[in-house]
This record gives C-alpha cells, structure tokens and sequence, in this order.
C-alpha cells in the first residue's frame, strides 16, 4: 500500500496516511476518554485496531501535531468499514472532520472499493457532505454481536 500525504483545503493541515506518523498515545486517549463509541477501550485493543486497519491522521502544518484521526476496515478492493473518526477540540468546527472523510473517501475510491459504511449516532450532517446517506434499506443488513458490550 502506498501511503499518501496531501495538504487539507485548508493550508492549516495536512491529511496522511503513513502509520508512521500516527501518535498512538493520543489517539488512545482521544477514544478512551472522549468518543461514546469507545470510553474504557483497552490501549492493548486500540493498537490491535491500528495494526489491522488503513488508518489516517490530519496533522497541523506547521507543529506536525496530530489533530484528527480515522480507522477503516477494508479489503482494499470491495468493502470499507470507517471508524473512529475523531478530530480534537482544538480543530474542531473548521471543516477539518468533513476534510478527513473526504481523503478516505479519496484513497480508496481508485481502489475499486464500491462501498464504504460507518455508524454514527450524531455527525450525520458531516458524512452527508461527503456523499454517506441513510441505508434505503435497513432490514436486509444484519449484525452479530460477539461479546456484550459493557
């Protein structure tokens, strides 16, 4: 996989996606301590997640300072699952969330990916600027939990 660096529209960041670059520290306790999808994730179980994911972080230009995050699961060819998709207080409210969607959206797009999901309970006017919509049809999709959630 190629990993890619591009400036955000605004010369204020810049979106990559070079795992090097990742400060794993704070993107734990970014998720741990602040995002209702994962308060209480093990740090043991968030690095697992960042190990087995394509993973982007939005950077401010001119510290190099990590201020946004997104996971996606996918095969690289078919299928995407976009998570953990967070952007620090400091950054939020410029455009920065709808920025960093749009680069996964982006990357995996000449890769033949035909679709890509995510859950939200309360960004969906975020993900809408980038295309997501409600499903059309909710009763043939399914899950299967495997563990209780806490």
């Amino acid at each position: 996989m190629t990993e890619t660096t591009t400036p955000a529209t605004s010369a204020a960041y810049e979106i990559s996606n070079d795992p090097a670059r990742l400060d794993a520290d704070r993107i734990h306790r970014w998720l741990s301590t602040d995002a209702y999808w994962a308060l209480g994730r093990d740090r043991d179980v968030q690095d697992k997640a960042i190990a087995g994911s394509l993973n982007f972080g939005a950077y401010d230009a001119g510290s190099g300072e990590q201020v946004a995050y997104a996971r996606v699961v996918t095969d690289h060819a078919t299928f995407a699952w976009l998570c953990d998709v967070y952007v620090a207080p400091v950054a939020r409210g410029k455009g920065l969330g709808t920025e960093l969607v749009a680069a996964v959206r982006g990357h995996l797009t000449p890769l033949g990916v035909r679709r890509m999901m995510l859950a939200t309970e309360d960004a969906h006017g975020v993900y809408e600027k980038v295309g997501f919509k409600s499903l059309e049809n909710p009763l043939m999709w399914m899950t299967l939990d495997l563990q209780v959630p806490s």
